[in-house]
């Protein structure tokens, strides 16, 4: 007997006829006799009438009057129809009697040889099989009953009962459903040798059919339901249910078992000779031979006591359920006591994940669980549990336990294991099983979202209370002394217990080797606790989850620090912890605090620049940091680096980089090829044509941007060195005669010189220029007087380098500059004037007398007439004929000149042509209209 659920109280003794039914009406007792009389009996010490919803009373009964000749023969079966104040009863027949008279109402003459009934309260429905017959009869309220079918069965029906709107029937080995209306069978499974069919209806109106000692569960339909099978000791004559309890009478007792899985026995009540078992309204009724007893539940909280005393937890849970809705205090009070107890119970016997279930239903602080686990470190809170106030067994407030004294009496296992002093703590986190640990991470996330969802809000409350002005100063410290949630504020008591659980959570995750999932909590909201969770890690080498946590809590300079560290650790490590950090973490991590704190972006940037240049100019662009004061922390920090940033930043982006930052990098450039050209002056090994990667990239750099001074630029230049450089910036300068001059007596390049040409051409043809060929005449009086252009080329460049020249020239300017004594320039000027008039042998001469003295100049250096005539033959197109004739000596062949008149007077032709063509056309279309006016 697993505990006491119901009490056996006699309830009538010596009756001096055979009991062959039994029955109850109200508080009153009806028991049919063999004789055909029916005896009433009634409580001996309760004389107030009852109707028939009192209660059977625990006491002994009295023969109250006794109905003789009640039947002609002896009762089979009787029952009391409570909603219409009947009782039917079986004998030869089936007849209905009125209550509390007993008076016969109606017979029903058909049921003659009945053997077994059934009947349907809900609508009134009787059936009863008699034979092979089963018929169904209808009450028809105060004038009888009307038949409603008959059915002819294969066999003679055992037991038969309603099962919704057909009928369930045993029949010898089998069980059927009859179809009410058309009569159809369909067949359910055997019922056995040894045992005749039982059919009993549950309140849910399912059924439970006996096969041998077993008891299935079957819908509506006959179909099999997966609740399980009830095992009985033996098979069994009589089954009654009353919730939560089945009775089964057996041979030699009656067994009583839960109706819940698995279906255990609960109590066995041993009676001799008991031939029927009955249902009350609030007992069994068990008739003897000559005696009835009676089966009166124990009260629940007691049987709660029993169960959880006998460490029958499950049990004691199903049957607190029971409690009535007035005593939910009660009811939550024992749930939680049970559920403490029963998940020590389980804790202790190894079954970690099902004692965390109780423990999460008995809504237990979780500080009381987490003493289960001494390795477990937890911040220090103002909420304090201390164990000897955390009773939750006795009558402390904690769990509130009613007005119910039946807990008292209840003994509970000590709690000394709370109390463990830390000296254990590190031999216990030893013991401490992975299994132990992975229960707890169940438990603290099933809690995790109701306790951060508390501590948001709690946020969220104060921060609008601040706005309104109630909270100022409070949430103000809040601010200081919580950056990054690191530290709470006292009075945050959601916030407590989040960080409680967060910080054990992360504990366990670590311990039980899930370091993907610790990062994750890390990543996400959490509360953990920054000086606990800090030395954790750092003693575990957990530093992926170390930087989250400097991360989360807003401190990265730390979390940047050791990045660093671990990045350099890496270089001379292979190691597969170090192994996974690079320069490019650094660079990620620092992509969200461009917008919030640029000068730490610029700090720790300057540790990687060298190693992923790209990438940190990248981040630059992407995070919007001024470029001056990125130019400026370079400048400041790492001078090295301020040129590459510079050529970064322009590949990428050209309109990022201002004027002045443009200079800077031309100044750093030319600074570098400065230093070089020292170096190699000093080892006497210079060479105009000897291009270091720095020179190349000056050279870039002043034909691509134009941001710079040209003119302040010009006076760093040596005197005697980096002609190219200086051909670039007159150039930008407008002096293209000096320009060109330095590319072909300087330089001694005259490709260089011709391409200059055509750069400036295209550009001036871009532009709209009305005379583009000037360019290329400026280049053949260079070539036509190499002399007088080499002589005052010094004298030009010092005029120009001179104080008292003032004159700033930009990059792109439109103005001309006009050098002093360009006599070429006016030269040129004039016959560019003079372009549609006839050129008179005078000024002919006198341009031919420019070339004619100087054929042979003083130092014995000619002219460059074969680089003008392939000038002319190159650029015939893009000369003025005219023009260039009159530059050339008069010694000039004109067989030499064939390969620039040739193409020159086919395209005057073509075009002359072309214009005779186009003025007769228009004539004639002249004329036309002419005619047609």
């Amino acid at each position: 007997m697993v505990h006491s659920a119901y009490d056996c109280v006699q309830l009538v003794a010596d009756c001096p006829s055979k009991i062959d039914a039994v029955e109850s009406y109200g508080s009153k007792l009806l028991a049919a006799c063999s004789d055909g009389s029916l005896r009433i009996y009634s409580p001996q010490c309760h004389s107030q009438p009852s109707d028939h919803h009192s209660p059977l009373h625990q006491e002994p009964y009295a023969l109250e009057k006794t109905l003789a000749g009640f039947a002609r023969r002896p009762l089979i079966s009787m029952e009391v129809l409570h909603s219409r104040e009947l009782l039917l009863s079986l004998s030869e027949s089936i007849a209905f009697h009125r209550l509390p008279s007993f008076e016969t109402f109606a017979v029903i003459t058909k049921a003659k040889g009945a053997n077994a009934f059934d009947w349907d309260d809900r609508r009134g429905f009787l059936c009863f099989a008699r034979q092979k017959r089963v018929c169904i009869f209808r009450h028809d309220g105060g004038r009888g009953f009307v038949e409603v079918k008959e059915f002819g069965v294969p066999d003679v029906v055992k037991s038969m009962c309603w099962c919704g709107e057909n009928i369930c029937l045993g029949i010898r080995r089998e069980y059927v459903i009859l179809n009410a209306t058309n009569g159809a069978l369909s067949e359910v499974f055997t019922s056995g040798r040894l045992a005749p069919p039982l059919v009993v209806s549950l309140p849910s109106g399912e059924l439970l059919l006996g096969k041998e000692n077993i008891g299935v569960f079957v819908d509506q339909n006959g179909k099999l339901l997966p609740e399980g099978r009830i095992c009985w000791s033996e098979a069994p004559t009589e089954v009654v249910i009353q919730k939560p309890y089945a009775a089964a009478l057996l041979p030699r007792f009656v067994e009583i078992r839960s109706l819940r899985d698995p279906y255990p026995l609960i109590q066995t009540v041993v009676l001799r000779n008991v031939r029927h078992i009955r249902h009350s309204n609030n007992s069994v009724i068990l008739a003897l031979d000559n005696s009835i007893h009676g089966l009166f539940p124990v009260p629940l909280g007691a049987q709660i006591v029993q169960l959880t005393a006998s460490g029958n937890f499950e049990e004691a849970l199903s049957l607190c359920k029971l409690l009535p809705p007035e005593d939910a205090s009660l009811r939550a009070a024992k749930e939680g006591s049970i559920h403490i107890r029963y998940a020590h119970y389980l804790f202790e016997n190894g079954s970690y994940e099902e004692a965390m279930e109780h423990f999460l239903a008995s809504q237990v602080d979780i500080t009381y669980v987490l003493s289960l686990y001494p390795s477990i470190i937890l911040p220090k809170t103002t909420i304090v549990h201390e164990p000897q106030k955390l009773d939750i067994y006795g009558d402390a407030s904690y769990l509130p336990r009613g007005s119910s004294g039946l807990s008292d009496d209840m003994e509970y296992p000590s709690t000394s294991h709370m109390l463990e002093s830390d000296e254990h703590v590190a031999l216990e986190s030893k013991k401490t099983s992975h299994n132990m640990l992975m229960a707890l991470i169940k438990y603290l996330q099933k809690k995790r979202n109701s306790f951060i969802e508390k501590a948001t809000a709690e946020g969220t409350e104060e921060v609008v209370l601040d706005a309104v002005g109630n909270n100022f100063a409070s949430y103000n410290r809040f601010k200081k002394t919580n950056k990054g949630r690191g530290s709470i504020p006292i009075s945050s008591g959601a916030r407590e217990m989040a960080s409680i659980l967060d910080t054990a959570l992360l504990q366990a995750l670590l311990l039980t080797g899930q370091s993907s999932a610790a990062l994750e909590l890390l990543r996400g909201l959490n509360y953990c606790d920054l000086k606990i969770c800090e030395e954790i890690l750092q003693k575990g080498n957990h530093h992926a989850a170390l930087l989250e946590l400097y991360k989360c809590n807003s401190l990265h300079r730390e979390a940047l620090e050791l990045l660093h560290k671990l990045v350099e650790e890496s270089k001379s490590s292979q190691s597969e912890i170090t192994h996974r950090f690079k320069p490019e973490d650094i660079v990620e991590y620092l992509k969200p605090l461009c917008g919030t704190d640029p000068i730490l972006v610029l700090e720790f940037s300057m540790l990687v620049l060298e190693s992923c240049p790209t990438q940190t100019i990248e981040l630059f662009l992407s995070g919007n940091i001024p470029a001056d004061m990125v130019n400026s922390y370079l400048k400041q920090h790492s001078p090295n680096m301020q040129a590459r940033y510079l050529e970064l930043m322009l590949a990428m982006n050209e309109n990022a980089i201002s004027g002045n930052l443009q200079s800077e990098m031309v100044n750093i450039y030319l600074s570098e090829v400065l230093d070089w050209y020292t170096d190699l002056c000093a080892q006497q090994k210079w060479d105009e044509k000897v291009y270091s990667p720095t020179r190349k990239k000056l050279l870039s750099a002043l034909e691509s941007i134009s941001g710079y001074n040209p003119e302040t630029l010009l006076k760093r230049f040596p005197p005697d060195a980096l002609y190219e450089e200086r051909a670039i910036l007159l150039g930008k300068m407008n002096l293209h005669e000096l320009a060109l001059s330095l590319y072909v007596h300087k330089l001694n390049v005259p490709e260089m010189a011709l391409s200059y040409c055509d750069r400036v051409y295209e550009s001036m043809h871009q532009t709209s220029v009305k005379y583009p060929n000037n360019i290329y005449l400026t280049l053949m009086q260079i070539y036509l007087n190499p002399r007088r252009t080499t002589a005052s080329f010094e004298d030009k460049i010092i005029n120009l380098l001179s104080p008292q020249n003032t004159t700033t020239r930009k990059v792109g300017s439109a103005t001309s500059v006009k050098p002093k004594g360009a006599r070429v320039t006016k030269k040129i000027a004039s016959i560019e004037g003079a372009e549609d008039t006839k050129v008179s042998s005078s000024s002919t001469d006198s341009s031919r007398s420019d070339g004619d003295g100087d054929e042979f100049s003083e130092d014995g250096s000619t002219i460059m007439l074969d680089k003008v005539l392939d000038l002319l033959g190159r650029r015939w197109d893009r000369i003025n004929g005219a023009h260039a004739l009159k530059l050339l000596p008069r010694e000039t062949k004109l067989q030499d000149l064939l390969s620039f008149l040739g193409p020159l007077v086919r395209k005057s032709s073509e075009m002359q042509r072309n214009c005779s063509v186009i003025k007769s056309l228009r004539q004639s279309e002249n004329l036309q209209v002419r005619i047609h006016l």
